[in-house]
């Protein structure tokens, strides 16, 4: 039975739901994203989708949770508590896309957050090729924003983008393919600066540059950022806000944490470089 009605005088967290795969190092998926909800004051709440076996090097093994289980979490969270918005990341099978995608317009979930994820940062494949067309077609138009990599959207276009001046029409691409909005992070392209590009409905192209930080702890970046822009979507910033916003968290995070060793390969981020209070919100949003 459903559960998230409150009186307009009743108190709460902001809630943030995060649908993704456990990162058994830290340092990405669930555990980056709690610990991002966390350091920018929400309620962070889980469904695992896989359980993985990785660190700093990259990932050994991964077991999907069965999607019955899957949806038994999401109605369990979602019944109980509710959520201001949702971040998903790792969804690594057909009928896993499909269970979210089924929670996602039963409970009328809004603010999702939709980060692609396919390739970690150490270079292995986390999604199976015949997931890519169901997440296209299912989650991307429930989606109020995409946050794919350019390695990810390269895959799911089908072509290199080439240079910071294929950034926009790509983008567009990826709009073409049914999300509403898209945030194409040009990360690992070469140079200096760090641009990326959000793209709305009717609007012109929006350039975000940022000088390039070096470091080797740029282990979940990805999901860092989708989960502070979910993070400040249910904080009640609207979605260019949340992104910059999102942006500026997390080019923190990479300089407070620039320095420090953590395993052997490529360490995390500092989430909590900053931690904010834990808001209370008069009533949900």
């Amino acid at each position: 039975m459903t559960n998230t009605n409150f009186s307009a005088n009743e108190k709460h967290y902001p809630r943030v739901l995060s649908i993704a795969g456990s990162d058994s190092g830290g340092g990405a998926g669930i555990q980056a994203d709690l610990k991002t909800f966390s350091a920018l004051g929400c309620y962070g709440m889980t469904a695992i989708t896989a359980i993985t076996a990785q660190n700093t090097q990259g990932v050994r093994a991964i077991h999907g949770v069965p999607p019955d289980i899957l949806q038994a979490q999401i109605d369990a969270v979602i019944e109980d508590i509710g959520a201001d918005a949702v971040k998903i990341g790792m969804l690594h099978a057909p009928e896993v896309v499909s269970v979210v995608a089924q929670a996602i317009r039963r409970h009328g979930l809004k603010n999702i957050v939709l980060d692609p994820v396919m390739v970690a940062t150490s270079g292995d494949r986390l999604i199976a090729q015949e997931t890519v067309q169901v997440l296209v077609q299912e989650l991307f138009p429930l989606a109020i924003v995409i946050t794919p990599n350019l390695d990810e959207a390269e895959l799911l276009l089908g072509h290199p983008i080439e240079g910071i001046d294929g950034l926009e029409p790509a983008a567009r691409e990826l709009q073409a393919l049914g999300a509403p909005s898209v945030l194409l992070k040009g990360g690992h392209l070469p140079g200096n600066e760090v641009v990326d590009v959000l793209l709305q409905p009717g609007q012109l192209v929006q350039r975000l540059a940022s000088s390039r930080i070096e470091s080797r702890n740029v282990h979940g970046t990805g999901c860092t950022l989708s989960s502070a822009i979910a993070a400040y979507l249910a904080l009640g910033l609207a979605l260019p806000q949340a992104v910059s916003q999102a942006r500026a968290y997390i080019l923190q995070a990479i300089a407070a944490g620039a320095d420090v060793r953590t395993g052997h390969g490529h360490g995390p981020l500092n989430h909590g470089h900053a931690p904010m209070a834990m808001q209370i919100l008069s009533a949900p949003r």
